[in-house]
């Protein structure tokens, strides 16, 4: 029988969209496998946490508590993930590939010496697994051999687990640390905080790319559209790397993976590393001058107009709607 083993990463008291994607992907792995899916959280007085994380439908949830796991540096998430994995038995280690989980997973390979695959999209019946390669341009079908294995899930790849009727059994443990291996030391969390939903679990998303001109622009042209929606904010690498906004805002290969009911490019030509982070949303809308930029060969409604007349006036029509 293989087991899996899903690290439900938690943020702010509850378990986001991701964690619950993650979840799904290590139930449908452990039927495939033949095996149980159980669940580890990591940190102090977690019972309210993994009485919510046993709704969903896994085999076990595990509590892994330390103090020293309040602030969860990756060392020593590695360190008491892999000293679990060796004393229950497990087959496979799965994570949504969050940023958290992109630092934890390799170190968790490496203390198990186990193979790893990275953001995977399907499950194959044969328990091979697929995966994106070249910005989503080909699909690798791969296997991982040895007794324990080491896998990410992309976000957007598979639907959120559902609450079940049975909640599963809940295990606390004493996290496994040797404090002579714990190099990492918290400082602080500096959040930014912010009313616009996150770009990750948005149901709509508005992004802008180069075409906005300035950081000036995304404020007083793309703003307004992305409230009147109720959307997050994304933007394409070019406005990033210009300066316009802030590296979170990123959308693509080397940002957020997102995959939204309805996404919306504003000023975005649509280079291959953009439309690998975007191209799943449900609907996509875009909005450019060119008529020949890449984004309209995903998109589903094209608008080749100037963005700095279009934008205002989609912003107009949404608050009539609203009154």
């Amino acid at each position: 029988m293989g087991d899996v083993l899903v690290l439900a990463e938690h943020r702010d008291g509850h378990f986001p969209k991701t964690t619950l994607v993650g979840i799904n992907a290590g139930l449908e792995m452990a039927r495939k496998q033949g095996g149980n899916c159980l669940a580890v959280a990591l940190g102090d007085n977690l019972d309210g946490l993994l009485a919510d994380l046993a709704r969903y439908g896994t085999a076990k949830v595990i509590g892994l508590e330390d103090a020293r796991l309040v602030h969860p540096m990756a060392d020593a998430v590695a360190q008491a993930v892999a000293a679990l994995v060796k004393k229950i038995g497990i087959q496979t280690v799965m994570a949504t590939a969050t940023a958290m989980a992109k630092d934890v997973m390799p170190r968790i390979a490496a203390r198990l010496d186990a193979p790893m695959a990275s953001e995977i999209i399907a499950i194959n019946d044969d328990g091979s697994l697929v995966r994106p390669m070249y910005a989503g341009n080909v699909l690798a079908t791969i296997e991982l051999e040895g007794p324990v294995r080491v896998v990410t899930v992309r976000s957007t790849a598979f639907d959120a687990a559902a609450v079940s009727d049975k909640p599963a059994p809940i295990e606390k443990l004493k996290a496994e640390l040797d404090p002579s291996n714990l190099k990492m030391e918290f400082v602080a969390f500096n959040q930014t905080k912010s009313d616009r939903p996150q770009l990750t679990e948005a149901r709509i998303v508005v992004s802008g790319g180069r075409g906005l001109r300035s950081g000036e622009n995304f404020k007083t042209v793309l703003e307004p559209l992305v409230d009147e929606l109720g959307a997050a904010m994304g933007a394409s690498r070019a406005a990033v790397d210009a300066g316009f906004v802030p590296n979170d805002l990123q959308v693509g290969q080397t940002g957020k993976v997102v995959a939204p009911e309805l996404y919306v490019a504003v000023g975005i030509s649509g280079a291959i590393q953009h439309l690998a982070g975007m191209k799943d949303s449900k609907t996509i809308v875009a909005i450019n001058k060119d008529e020949e930029a890449p984004i309209f060969s995903v998109a589903d409604f094209g608008l080749v107009a100037d963005l700095f007349k279009a934008v205002p006036e989609m912003t107009e029509e949404l608050k009539k709607l609203k009154h």
